[in-house]
Parts: structure tokens; C-alpha cells; sequence
């Protein structure tokens, strides 16, 4: 029986990465069909002294035999070699040429990105910078945790993305800069060198048995690398006070610092808040500007009572 190959690889493959069956299909063809091929693919595989024939439709695939190579782009490709191979009683064989790894899709994300922000792209994305993007990095944060707290994974999944989709575009804005660029890989790049040495005990020879062994290293690695004099430093000023004070609270129950005693709320917690904001507003008090204003004196007293425990 006549055969069709068809050598495929996905379209996030480097040129020239290859399974050793997809190089060994295409380098003992004859000649290898291709449609359409890229500079990049098309030196790769001359280079390796594979010998390319290009057509410019796939009626090519009605012939009784032959080698093709695909990058996985051109889906029309695939549909009309399986109806000629069925037409004329030809044998279709696939040759997986490479596979997708883990994140792999992550590429496609850059590369639309660098399309949408690239001259001839989207007019809307070339005008943002990182300020203009400021609300929506907000919004799709407090979005994301909304789709964590209604259980909803369709829409934890949309709104990842949509967070993913910030982290991008900053990334891609960050390559324009004049003096100080930097690339979504070098984005990459310091978030697993940070991970790396913050899990000594992963990593490393450190043990931590416990997660509260791993957060107390990973609160010293950190004061360490950032040189910071106050386990309190690095708190963003900028969150929500209620957010805010439970972060001071919770850094500074770890050096078993003094914090106010708490008060007798009963179990429904949320109930409690809410009768606390009823009661600001009922005096006329804007209970963010005073939860933040408290805040700032326990910050102060937190800061005195750990310098002395650590003079």
C-alpha cells in the first residue's frame, strides 16, 4: 500500500527541536512537502540537510506517496490529507515531531501580547502603560478571589487568565523602557530563582517538618536579602486597612509581639464587622480612615516593642 507521512510538530516548538522519529522521518525522504514554512523551520531543517519541496495548496496530498512536515498551524492540512489518504486507500502516517510541554501554552500568551502591543496591533493596548493598567491589575485580583470564595472553577479559570493576562502586559510594556528594560523571562527568571532560595529545606539541605517551619524561614530569608530592619517593613501601605492590619498582626504574632487583647465577638465575625461599620457610620467616622489611623499607632508601638527584643 501507498503512504502518506506526515511529520508533525506543535507551533511551540523551537526550529530544529525534534523527536529522534520526526528527524529520522524527514532525513531519510527523498524530499519533504512543506506549506507555508517560516525562515526559522525552513533553515533549521535545510541546515540538517533535509530537502524541502514547497507546494502552495494541498493537492499535493492526493499523490500516492510522499513525506510531509507540519509545524501544527495549518489545520486544513491535517483534514485533507486524512480525506485523500481515505479516498485513494492510502496508508496516513503520523509522526509526532514534538510534543507540548507543561506551560507550553504560556508562548502563545507572549507572542499574542507581543502582537496586540507591536506597531499595526491593537491601538487601545499600545497606549497603556503600567499606571493606566493599575485599575484593572486591581480589579481582576479582587475578581479572582471572588471566583475563589463562590466555588466557581469556570470562573477562577477565566479570571486567572485575565490575571495572567496582567502579569504579560506589564512584562511586554517593561521591554519598552529607555534605560531600564526587562522581559517577561527575566520576570520569569526571578520568581524561580526566589523560590529556589526561599525552599532551602526543597532545595537544599535546610528541614523545616512544618509549615510554620517553612514560614518562618521564608520571613527571615526574606528580611535577610531585603535588609529590612522590621519584620513589618514591606507591608504595602496601599492595601486595605482591614487587609493591612491583619498582615501586621499576623507578622508580628510570629515574633510573639504585644497585640491588643481581642474582643468578645461571638462566632459570626463577619456579623461583628458589619455592626462596627453600621456604628462608624452612625457617628459619622469613616471607618477605613479610622481602622488605618489605629493602625498606624500599633504599627508604631510593634516597632518600639521589637527593638527592644532585639537590642
Amino acid at each position: 500500500m501507498s503512504r502518506l507521512v506526515l511529520v508533525q510538530a506543535t507551533p511551540r516548538t523551537a526550529p530544529g527541536t525534534l523527536t529522534w522519529a520526526g528527524w529520522a522521518a524527514l532525513q531519510t525522504a527523498e524530499a519533504v512537502r512543506v506549506r507555508g514554512l517560516d525562515d526559522a523551520w525552513r533553515a533549521a531543517l535545510t541546515g540538517a540537510g533535509v530537502r524541502l519541496r514547497d507546494v502552495t495548496d494541498v493537492a499535493s496530498v492526493a499523490e500516492p506517496q510522499g513525506t510531509w512536515f507540519d509545524t501544527g498551524d495549518d489545520e486544513e492540512l491535517v483534514t485533507s490529507m486524512a480525506r485523500a489518504a481515505v479516498a485513494r486507500g492510502v496508508e496516513l502516517e503520523v509522526v509526532m515531531g514534538s510534543y507540548d510541554l507543561p506551560g507550553s501554552r504560556l508562548l502563545d500568551l507572549v507572542q499574542v501580547m507581543d502582537r496586540l502591543r507591536s506597531p499595526g496591533g491593537c491601538p487601545w493596548d499600545a497606549e497603556q502603560t503600567h499606571s493606566s493598567l493599575l485599575r484593572y491589575l486591581v480589579e481582576e485580583a479582587y475578581e479572582t478571589v471572588e471566583a475563589v470564595e463562590t466555588g466557581d472553577r469556570e470562573h477562577l479559570r477565566e479570571e486567572l487568565g485575565d490575571l495572567l493576562l496582567q502579569v504579560v502586559f506589564h512584562a511586554r510594556i517593561a521591554t519598552e523602557h529607555p534605560t531600564a528594560p526587562f522581559s517577561v523571562d527575566e520576570v520569569a527568571a526571578g520568581i524561580v530563582e526566589k523560590l529556589v532560595r526561599r525552599h532551602p529545606h526543597v532545595f537544599g539541605d535546610a528541614e523545616a517538618p512544618t509549615a510554620e517551619h517553612v514560614e518562618a524561614s521564608w520571613e527571615q530569608l526574606k528580611a535577610a536579602e531585603k535588609g529590612r530592619a522590621s519584620v513589618l517593613d514591606g507591608i504595602p501601605p496601599s492595601m486595605p486597612a482591614l487587609a493591612r492590619t491583619d498582615k501586621v498582626m499576623t507578622k508580628a504574632a510570629r515574633l510573639e509581639l504585644p497585640l491588643p487583647a481581642p474582643a468578645e465577638v461571638g462566632e459570626d465575625v463577619g456579623e461583628h464587622l458589619l455592626a462596627v461599620v453600621s456604628a462608624a457610620r452612625a457617628a459619622g467616622v469613616d471607618p477605613e480612615a479610622a481602622l488605618r489611623e489605629s493602625l498606624r499607632r500599633l504599627e508604631i508601638r510593634l516597632r518600639e516593642a521589637e527593638a527592644e527584643k532585639n537590642a
